[in-house]
């Protein structure tokens, strides 16, 4: 019973210090694991979409996807979105380097 209880409580340490990593674009504060999330999703809806004219309307794409994770929309709809969701699409790629807090965005490691 001790055992069980032991690996319970090691696996919910583990659960909450992956979610302690946060991430700050300018005023706004995100979980890591929703940063990746970001990443992945900006991945599949923009492939093959590199050209700088299309930043607004890629923005839009992103912002109005039905799985874009809810602490994203006040971002969504502050001025300088793109560059903000360009900067967290970075953070999200280089995830591992911010675990370890190479990044000044990424605190709480």
């Amino acid at each position: 019973m001790k055992t069980v209880l032991s690996i319970t409580f090691l696996a919910l340490a583990v659960s909450l210090l992956c979610d302690a990593v946060q991430v700050k674009e300018r005023e706004f504060t995100f979980s890591l694991e929703s940063v990746k999330q970001l990443k992945d999703l900006m991945d599949s809806d923009l492939a093959g979409k590199e050209s700088p004219r299309l930043a607004k309307t890629s923005t839009a794409i992103v912002c109005n996807d039905p799985d874009l994770p809810e602490e994203f929309l006040p971002l969504c709809q502050s001025e300088g979105a793109g560059m903000s969701l360009a900067r967290l699409a970075f953070i999200g790629n280089n995830y591992d380097e911010c675990e370890i807090c190479m990044f000044a965005a990424c605190t709480g490691c």
